[in-house]
């Protein structure tokens, strides 16, 4: 081979290697959540239903991460219909396989069966959202994510005592998935009418600060699906 393009080949193998030892050193951390999908009975408003949610709360569980971490969710779905799982306000670079719009990067999970998720926060930092991605079931499928500053990078503002996340939904009396199939069958409007408004669960909730807190970071989801219509 001709010692122009050895050389010229070297050099490129050369950079190939320094880029792969670059991109490990910044590498962050890898976490594993398992997210189970199932029906369990809630009561509110004198009245009882039974509604699809992760891991037997309403809202789900909070992720945790720092920027440049890759977190892989494994999605086991033990309800009666499919569903999808969205990483809201994440880029997903290269990873489109795992972004989670129904028929769109990916088919729905059937009940009995699993899917994990690579979550890539390349560039995130703040407060994004996880939440199904079919049909209406968003409207119990949901939680926030909490992405912190890179290990040794600082807040862009003093260091806060405390958090606390907020996640802001909506609460119907009746299965609201059933309710949008009836209204999609007969051709009229999916409803509109909102029995109750939560926050994080609940109809109210109390905050309790220490005294000598003087920072404190608010976390706010909106997760009322009336939202994105």
């Amino acid at each position: 081979m001709n010692s122009k393009y050895t050389l010229l080949l070297e050099i490129i193998v050369g950079i190939m290697l320094l880029a792969g030892q670059f991109f490990c050193m910044v590498e962050g951390d890898v976490h594993y959540y398992d997210f189970v999908l199932k029906e369990k009975n809630f009561t509110r408003l004198c009245s009882t239903k039974s509604m699809l949610v992760v891991n037997g709360s309403f809202p789900g569980p909070v992720i945790r991460v720092h920027k440049g971490d890759t977190v892989f969710v494994n999605v086991h779905n033990q309800g009666y219909y499919g569903v999808t799982i969205h990483w809201h306000g994440v880029k997903q670079p290269r990873n489109p396989w795992s972004d989670g719009p129904e028929y769109i990067t990916q088919c729905p999970i059937q009940p009995g069966t699993n899917f994990t998720y690579e979550v890539i926060f390349s560039e995130e930092e703040g407060t994004v959202w996880w939440h199904a991605h079919s049909d209406w079931t968003q409207a119990s499928i949901h939680g926030a994510i909490v992405v912190l500053p890179s290990i040794g990078s600082a807040y862009l503002f003093p260091k806060p005592d405390g958090e606390e996340v907020v996640v802001l939904a909506s609460w119907y009396k009746g299965n609201l998935k059933e309710l949008v199939d009836e209204s999609m069958q007969d051709g009229s409007d999916p409803p509109h009418t909102v029995h109750d408004d939560t926050i994080n669960g609940g109809s109210q909730e109390i905050f309790v600060l220490a005294p000598e807190t003087r920072h404190i970071v608010g976390r706010l989801i909106m997760a009322k699906p009336i939202f994105f219509e």
